[in-house]
């Protein structure tokens, strides 16, 4: 159960800082006992069946349990970017969005606010929210906190970022985020079932599981995608990403301070190809790109 008092000994995350956030304290998300965002808007580019052509109504939270090193929305990861927003204001939001015609609701890296963001959301479907909801995941999460969202969430979109335990160190901080990711996400597989999707072609329920291929790592991304086979078969949905923007952030992996090269990505596709799976998504060319990342303005939070 996840209710207000999980700010006073917070454990929502796999770090279980354990810190009383009601008391000033911060943890490794270095966020406070209330929601902040940065963006509320209809954001077309997620996959085809996430956003189509009415986009998805994505809340951007500030603040992160993992904080990658080259993460494209580093501001409001490390928390440079924020507003507050009340729990009342964040369930009018919800309610803007559908209004505004999004396909869903997607939360947008929003684990260090449950205590807030489960009962707006509660409060939301109440009044009248009807769309999916999605939740948007870098994977790392606890089996506790994908549990106690199984009656919210309909769509789990969580990243599988690393099979090298020493690359979850070096470039994420958590040489424990193989195991953690692969466990939370087949609790988020036994939860939603396999995908469905209206009549449309937007996903009402199930799990897309992305991964970023970065450059020089190609034999990490083959690593995962031999993991994603044995453990969840290749009936799955996987979204393969070549959108690898090198950020200010990079710091000394210096080999990330490059774009993917069409021929790194072809290999990992190829490797998809050749294990069978049968469903997913891959990127075409240009999308590596600064404009690729929303606006962190606080549009639609105020």
């Amino acid at each position: 159960m996840i209710d207000a008092h999980a700010y006073e000994c917070c454990d929502l995350c796999p770090r279980h800082c354990r810190v009383d956030r009601t008391a000033g304290k911060t943890g490794f998300c270095r966020m406070p006992a209330w929601p902040e965002a940065a963006r509320a808007a209809l954001h077309m580019w997620e996959e085809p069946c996430i956003s189509g052509s009415r986009g998805s109504g994505a809340v951007f939270f500030s603040g992160c349990a993992l904080r990658c090193v080259y993460c494209q929305n580093y501001q409001i990861a490390a928390g440079e970017i924020g507003r507050r927003v009340s729990p009342e204001r964040l369930t009018e939001i919800f309610l803007e969005l559908q209004d505004k015609g999004a396909a869903n609701i997607n939360l947008d890296t929003a684990t260090q606010f449950l205590p807030d963001i489960v009962p707006s959301l509660r409060e939301a479907k109440e009044r009248g929210l009807s769309i999916p909801i999605l939740y948007n995941s870098s994977g790392y999460e606890t089996v506790e906190t994908v549990m106690a969202l199984g009656d919210l969430v309909d769509v789990w979109l969580p990243d599988f970022k690393y099979m090298e335990a020493e690359l979850a160190a070096r470039f994420s901080g958590a040489p424990d985020y193989p195991q953690t990711a692969a466990v939370a996400i087949e609790k988020m597989i036994n939860l939603a079932g396999a995908c469905t999707y209206d009549q449309d072609g937007y996903i009402q329920k199930g799990v897309i599981i992305r991964h970023l291929v970065l450059p020089g790592h190609t034999r990490n991304s083959i690593a995962v995608l031999d993991e994603l086979s044995r453990r969840f078969g290749v009936g799955c949905c996987v979204s393969i990403m070549s959108q690898y923007t090198p950020v200010r952030e990079c710091g000394k992996a210096t080999e990330l301070n490059r774009s993917l090269t069409d021929r790194e990505y072809e290999k990992v596709l190829d490797h998809a190809l050749a294990l069978g799976f049968t469903e997913g998504f891959f990127q075409e060319g240009g999308v590596a790109k600064e404009s690729f990342i929303p606006a962190f303005d606080y549009s639609g939070i105020v």
